[in-house]
């Protein structure tokens, strides 16, 4: 029975199934009806965009189901009085199906912005809801023959875990196969020199075809598909370079085999593909998303607060709280949206928003701002922003689109193989035709032409960066290191200027004594007591400090124990009457005081008399005066922001002999400041912690994260520390201008090597078993200088 293919989906089906509309001839109803809006509508350049490409068969349009908009509603966002969404489309393979979505979309009344990544097929679309509802662009995207559902994280990390399974397979097979081919071999070659039977060497041939062809074709076929795609673009990658040696090795192999003429490289096959996936694999391992990096810090932020209706509080979506809103903050709790306090006080914990470790006391009528938390107290506070314009909201919205502006350093060993691929193509064509005309045999000819190719084979090439990088990256995490990205070990081993956020990365982020002075006698049991009744981190600073100074600490049984919020404590123990807090606590309380410096301070007083005072700093991190020695020898210039003040920014820079700082620094300034030495030409690596450091960190060349980053600093670095260790970050760049320099090696060797041995192959001094030998021991010396990565850094 004869075939037709059908007009819309390009496939074919069986004409007793053919529907037949206008000419043109369809296997289904839903394929007819796809490809007749698009001509209505004027978008039949969809077809000529597709090419020989092949879609699934459309599926008939379904009745509106109301369900749908009931169903997606909760993944819906209000924005600007504007609804926005995001999309998984089903069906996408192809720049012409991402074309034809934006097209059809944008073409609708009411849909205002559209907006589709081509690495997931996620789309972001921005709709009037006066104009169109959810259900009928759900129903618009179906009725061109692709299928929508809401995004959801939990389904992306699904579809990476799937993804990471399939590559295990792939790796699993080609190492089996590559392993057993590599037995066969050796019987092989020892058969050359003690003999060996014609009929014995026929079936070890068969099976080395038997066990290369899944590797070159399951292992491998993700290289199938890059070299495809150059093809159809017309560019060179290394997929391409890949494909062409090992398919040539293949299909002569093939012909050798059948013909008995000529030997067989099927285990050449093998390694090429097998060799150069492990680093594939590698990078499927150790690389994050590289979009939807803020969906951990969405979650956060995407819950309810406690909003004051008259008497009584009820809970309350963020995006649906209104200006003037009074909204309740108890300790504890994370401030989602910008206001003014309306009624009581509290401390605030600004280290996450600003890099400020001391904590900053707000009472009524001052301003709040989102991404802070309570320490202690009760607040009312009057919404003055609506949450998708709070301080919070906005962070979130530029680090998305910095995204976009973090630089893509392309790999040296892509920009020469884009190159010799084409040459080697050329000569080894050339020199085919050259023996055929010369030697008048097709046969001579072919095997030189091979031998050129397989002489010439990727395999050295294409092992010169993933092996490195595999070499660098199984060191790195052994360390502690763990680099995201394989191609951050060569940015990194670019970069000249380093950057360090204060709070949480130089400091530890936790306030301990400096100086502690007693003004009279006093028991200090008495001292500890008052200030164990707090959790203020001050009070907590000064507790371990008793603790490590003073052995046999007692804890009195204190009366009237009153936590004053952001100030201090007071209590009363027998016949006294005790205070423990700021200076500013202490000056209301009528206490004189001399000398209040700048720093943090804790006061104690007895009966309206200071008895004793501790200054609190934060202190600096183990192993940071060591880093930035380290890396001013490494020529590295060394920059600090803050945002903490003058005062507490030249003592630690002071500290840890950093000539260059900038104090008092919000997040946007942290990032302009990035992005002015970028644009200058610098390769900058920044090292932070907290949300305040993330924009900072999406600017930056190479970001690097310490373990106990907030979330989303860890999503954002591409080089994590899994201990407080600064020294690691020299190990890292240590580590990385190694890995560097030898990739660099590797790839001039194998430039070299090619520039020597090819000359003679086209001269056809070299049989393709010579040939297969050399590139064996062209493929070991690399490994081998890899290997040297390893060593270097044990």
């Amino acid at each position: 029975m004869s075939k037709t293919k059908c007009a819309h989906c390009h496939q074919s089906f069986e004409d007793s199934v053919m529907i037949e509309s206008g000419g043109n001839k369809f296997c289904c109803n839903g394929c007819k009806n796809v490809f007749e809006i698009l001509t209505s509508k004027g978008l039949d350049e969809f077809y000529k965009r597709l090419g020989k490409n092949v879609l699934k068969p459309a599926k008939e349009l379904d009745k509106e189901d109301e369900n749908t908009q009931l169903t997606y509603q909760n993944y819906v966002k209000n924005e600007n009085g504007f609804s926005k969404i995001s999309l998984v489309i089903e069906g996408i393979h192809c720049t012409a199906c991402i074309w034809l979505n934006e097209k059809v979309l944008f073409n609708t009344n009411g849909i205002l912005e559209v907006n589709i990544n081509a690495l997931n097929n996620k789309a972001t679309i921005v709709w009037d809801e006066s104009e169109i509802n959810l259900a009928q662009i759900l129903r618009l995207i179906r009725s061109i023959g692709y299928d929508a559902y809401a995004y959801d994280p939990s389904r992306g990390e699904e579809r990476i875990s799937n993804k990471r399974r399939e590559f295990y397979a792939k790796l699993l097979v080609g190492i089996f196969a590559t392993m057993n081919i590599m037995w066969l071999s050796v019987a092989k070659y020892g058969g050359y020199f003690t003999g060996i039977r014609d009929d014995v060497k026929a079936i070890l041939s068969f099976a080395e075809f038997v066990l290369a062809t899944p590797v070159l074709f399951y292992t491998g076929s993700d290289f199938f598909k890059g070299a495809l795609a150059a093809i159809k673009n017309k560019t060179q990658n290394m997929d391409l370079l890949i494909v062409s040696g090992a398919l040539g090795a293949y299909i002569f192999s093939i012909y050798a085999m059948f013909s008995r003429h000529g030997e067989v490289y099927f285990d050449s096959v093998a390694m090429i593909i097998t060799f150069v996936f492990i680093g594939k694999y590698l990078e499927v391992l150790s690389k994050k998303r590289a979009s939807d990096t803020l969906d951990s810090l969405n979650s956060m932020v995407a819950s309810k607060v406690s909003v004051k209706i008259g008497d009584k509080t009820e809970l309350k979506d963020v995006n649906d709280v209104e200006i003037n809103d009074v909204i309740v903050i108890r300790a504890g709790e994370r401030v989602l949206i910008d206001g003014v306090i309306a009624s009581g006080a509290s401390s605030f914990d600004y280290s996450s928003l600003t890099g400020e470790s001391a904590a900053v006391f707000k009472e009524q009528g001052e301003s709040l701002s989102s991404g802070t938390i309570c320490l202690d107290g009760f607040v009312e506070c009057a919404a003055s922003a609506k949450f998708s314009d709070s301080t919070l909201s906005k962070i979130i919205h530029l680090l998305e689109k910095a995204t976009t502006k973090k630089p893509h350093i392309e790999k040296l060993a892509n920009e020469i193989s884009s190159k010799f691929s084409s040459i080697i193509m050329l000569l080894s064509v050339l020199t085919f035709c050259f023996w055929l005309w010369h030697a008048g045999s097709f046969e001579a000819a072919l095997i030189v032409g091979i031998s050129v190719i397989v002489i010439a084979c990727p395999c050295a090439l294409g092992l010169a960066t993933p092996v490195s990088t595999l070499v660098g990256l199984g060191v790195g995490f052994k360390k502690g290191l763990i680099f995201k990205e394989a191609k951050v070990l060569e940015s990194l081993a670019k970069c000249d200027v380093i950057v360090f956020d204060k709070t949480g990365t130089l400091t530890t982020g936790k306030l301990c004594v400096d100086k502690f002075e007693s003004f009279m006698e006093c028991d200090i049991n008495l001292l500890y007591s008052l200030a164990k009744s707090s959790a203020h981190p001050v009070s907590k600073g000064v507790c371990e400090y008793l603790e490590a100074k003073f052995e046999g600490l007692k804890i009195y049984n204190l009366q009237d124990v009153a936590s004053i919020e952001a100030k201090g404590t007071r209590a009363k123990f027998s016949t006294s009457e005790i205070f423990g807090g700021s200076g500013r606590f202490m000056q209301e309380l009528g206490i004189n005081l001399d000398n209040v410096s700048k720093s943090t301070n804790y006061y104690f007083a007895i009966n309206g008399k200071p008895a004793a005072k501790f200054e609190l700093s934060d202190k600096i991190r183990a192993g940071a005066s060591e880093c930035i020695e380290a890396l001013k020898q490494a020529k590295f210039e060394v920059i600090m922001l803050t945002g903490d003040n003058e005062f507490v920014a030249k003592k630690v820079a002071s500290e840890l002999g950093i000539k260059e700082f900038k104090a008092n620094c919000l997040p946007t300034d942290k990032a302009n400041f990035i992005e002015n030495f970028t644009k200058n030409g610098k390769k900058v690596v920044m090292v932070g912690d907290g949300i305040n450091d993330a924009l900072a960190l999406s600017h930056a060349n190479v970001a690097l994260c310490l373990g106990s980053g907030a979330d989303v600093s860890l999503q954002r670095s591409d080089v994590v520390l899994m201990s407080d260790d600064l020294r690691l970050i020299k190990e890292a760049i240590i580590l990385s201008k190694r890995t560097f320099r030898a990739i660099k090696q590797n790839l001039t060797f194998s430039l070299v090597y090619n520039a020597l041995t090819i000359p003679l192959a086209m001269a056809g001094y070299v049989v393709p078993v010579v040939a297969a030998i050399s590139m064996s021991l062209s493929s070991l010396v690399v490994v081998l200088n890899s290997m040297r990565i390893r060593q270097n850094l044990k």
